[in-house]
């Protein structure tokens, strides 16, 4: 893969190149109709629709030769709808669409099929829509991993007991994924809350996916539990930092603390002892193997799938992708695979924990 160059001032050229214009594939004739409709989220609950998802789209679906429109909604439903509306009107037949809420998004997908044409859930079920296909990573794998990587910690640390309490800040509610996740974290922990190994502490939805909707959350959990939290599930990296901003501040030591995303300050924060690790989702691979599923579709195929997700009562495929959860002891193969670089976590006051 190409190697990213991660530098603020680039990303958010490319956040406002995405958002105002479609972009379309370099190949594509100016009169040639789009066929594939990418419709990325918002640049707040995770980086890496600006800085992976977007390029990995425009270099597979102009290696299939298709051309393509991508456009970030900014983290807005009317403007999620316009863009598929504009697409609709470039002659898109495809729509690859992450969820910014059930309702807008089963709204676009319908847009979609009612004229014949084809919808995919990419990396967030749309719930009561009319995907043909559902492209992600394996949710329930995700929490699980965030779960044991915890337990693991606080057992690391010496504060694994029958008082020791565990508080979760899961993702935001319109998401879909968020709840899959916390399967995940329910599958591991539910067992040593019911057994007595350890306590169930607070728990709560992170509307949005925001730090600030986090930090404040966490902060009140502190208040409740007159700061007696020994462990803490944190659905992303920008949640699991918000917690962290929260500690500093009132001066307590760090905790096991999950995270995902694998985030250049993620990976920071495990390297310096305040994050137990982080869900590495390799986004080439989602990207490449959603851009396949709009190719096959175009083409009048199946798309490659290796299970389902109940959608309602209906079972819709899905093509669920493996995850690799990242630690002080495997996180150099973010670099080696090119997903992140060493001088953007290994600077500042970090340098010193690379080894």
């Amino acid at each position: 893969m190409k190697k990213l160059v991660v530098r603020a001032a680039p990303v958010l050229a490319l956040v406002g190149g995405i958002a105002a214009v479609l972009v379309s594939g370099a190949t594509a004739k100016p009169t040639k109709s789009i066929q594939v409709c990418v419709l990325l989220p918002d640049t707040k609950s995770s980086v890496r629709w600006v800085q992976f998802d977007a390029p990995d789209f425009a270099k597979a679906l102009k290696a299939a030769g298709v051309t393509y429109s991508i456009t970030n909604a900014l983290n807005d439903p009317l403007k999620q709808k316009a863009q598929a509306q504009a697409c609709l009107a470039a002659g898109a037949t495809v729509v690859v669409e992450t969820a910014l809420d059930n309702g807008s998004a089963a709204s676009i997908e319908k847009l979609f099929t009612s004229k014949g044409g084809k919808a995919i859930d990419y990396d967030r079920q749309v719930s009561g829509g009319s995907a043909s296909v559902y492209v992600t990573f394996d949710g329930k794998a995700v929490g699980a991993a965030q779960a044991k990587g915890v337990i693991a910690g606080m057992k690391a640390n010496g504060t694994y007991s029958k008082s020791a309490v565990v508080a979760e800040l899961w993702g935001g509610q319109t998401d879909q994924n968020a709840f899959w996740f916390k399967s995940g974290n329910d599958a591991v922990l539910n067992p040593l809350f019911k057994s007595g190994a350890v306590k169930k502490g607070p728990q709560q939805f992170v509307p949005d996916w925001d730090a600030n909707n986090a930090a404040t959350i966490f902060n009140q959990m502190l208040v409740k539990t007159s700061n007696n939290i020994q462990g803490v599930i944190a659905a992303n990296d920008n949640i699991a930092g918000a917690v962290i901003a929260d500690l500093k501040a009132k001066g307590l030591k760090p905790l096991p603390i999950s995270g995902q995303d694998a985030t250049p300050q993620g990976i920071q924060y495990i390297l310096a002892g305040w994050q137990s690790g982080t869900v590495y989702k390799y986004v080439p691979d989602e990207a490449n193997a959603a851009a396949a599923a709009a190719v096959a579709l175009i083409k009048g195929q199946t798309p490659k799938t290796n299970g389902f997700r109940l959608n309602g009562k209906a079972k819709e495929a899905t093509l669920a992708l493996p995850v690799v959860w990242i630690t002080k002891a495997n996180y150099k193969r973010l670099f080696t695979d090119h997903f992140l670089k060493k001088s953007d976590v290994c600077i500042g006051t970090y340098a010193q924990y690379c080894k």
